[in-house]
């Protein structure tokens, strides 16, 4: 079990929420504005910015599209607009696709959520949005249409440093909504509905500096909608951990205080593809008074599981080798239940199929307290 330890002195990583924070930031406390699914970066050397969709399809396939103005690892490069474009078939078939373009294709518009790389679009305005693409023999139309509306962790600033001057953000801009969607590999031509999400990411420091690794789930079951997430910060801000929990009930939110969750990584292996520890089972649990929530994912298997340095070429993979760089990405499919106490007492239980993912940065930590050490349940 990993728990969420206290320290004496000031983290060195929070999710800002303090009143000075909304100042900063310029946000409400309790709305998103419409901006703020817009531009939030000038794609200056050093920011990075991306749109992010996903989607649970009823014809059995998933579907991921990622609108970016670089690659998230590399901030400090110039604007290489690029799509990442995941499709997991029933049938077994998969297809990960990357295409980069020139600088002069991009357009982010900064009223609200407006992006278009040459062709392709991302378009939205906090209900209902437009997602088209195509890489290769792939072609994507979707429609997203929002069931539980815009949230953020606090403001959705998670700072770093001793002057909190390193910033990632993150607006979960639909929690969750309903989707009308048709893909084409080539000649073959699908349509389908399903249920989905999209939320949208900025920052001013490049993840490999702040970010050791995060486990990020969304998911729905029964009359249940969840976000959760841990982010491990970078061992320089002490391996610091920041949950990031969201629980809406028919579309309300019920609980979303981040002091309020612990979360526990259990079945431990190491994965083949990446050497990366893997926990099996997590789980986030939230106590509200004489209530409690837990959120468990149970792994069935991989969807996707990949080194970041096999997607970097020529010079630079020369450079990330010295630089001993070692990132991995890995998706899972498996089981979401979500159980309801009041007291010693089950309220209720639902489960659902859900898709997760688990991001690494940094190298696997083998000293006590990391997840290779962590026992099996």
């Amino acid at each position: 079990m990993s728990s969420l330890k206290s320290e004496s002195r000031a983290p060195l990583a929070v999710i800002a929420g303090e009143e000075a924070d909304y100042e900063r930031f310029n946000l409400a406390h309790d709305a998103v504005a419409l901006w703020e699914d817009g531009a939030r970066t000038d794609n200056r050397r050093g920011t990075y910015e991306w749109w992010y969709f996903d989607a649970r399809l009823d014809d059995g396939s998933s579907l991921v599209v990622v609108f970016m103005n670089k690659d998230l690892a590399t901030p400090s490069h110039p604007l290489t607009p690029t799509i990442r474009l995941n499709l997991d078939l029933a049938d077994g078939r998969n297809f990960q696709k990357l295409a980069t373009f020139t600088p002069d294709t991009w357009h982010a518009g900064t009223s609200h959520a407006d992006v278009r790389i040459g062709d392709n679009r991302f378009t939205g305005d906090l209900h209902t949005y437009r997602i088209q693409a195509t890489i290769e023999e792939i072609t994507v139309d979707v429609t997203l249409v929002a069931e539980v509306g815009a949230w953020r962790p606090q403001t959705g600033y998670l700072l770093y440093g001793p002057r909190r001057n390193k910033e990632f953000a993150w607006l979960p801009s639909v929690p969750k909504g309903s989707v009308t969607a048709s893909y084409s590999i080539g000649d073959e031509v699908h349509a389908t509905t399903g249920v989905g999400y999209h939320d949208h990411n900025w920052g001013n420091t490049s993840l490999v500096k702040l970010i050791h690794n995060w486990y990020w789930a969304r998911g729905q079951a029964g009359p249940y909608t969840v976000i959760a997430s841990l982010v491990t910060a970078h061992k320089r801000d002490g391996y610091a951990e920041l949950p990031i929990f969201m629980l809406a009930r028919d579309g309300e939110v019920v609980a979303d205080d981040s002091h309020r969750v612990q979360f526990e990584a259990h079945d431990t292996y190491i994965d083949e593809t990446t050497g990366k520890p893997v926990a099996a089972v997590t789980r986030y649990t939230y106590s509200l008074d004489d209530e409690c929530w837990t959120v468990t994912l149970m792994r069935d298997r991989n969807l996707a599981g990949s080194r970041m340095i096999d997607d970097i070429h020529g010079p630079k993979r020369v450079l990330a080798r010295l630089a001993r760089f070692d990132g991995a990405y890995m998706r899972f499919a498996g089981r979401l239940a979500i159980e309801h106490y009041r007291g010693s007492d089950l309220v209720e239980r639902h489960s659902d199929d859900a898709i997760w993912e688990l991001m690494y940065f940094g190298h696997a930590r083998l000293g006590a307290g990391s997840l290779a050490q962590i026992p099996s349940s």
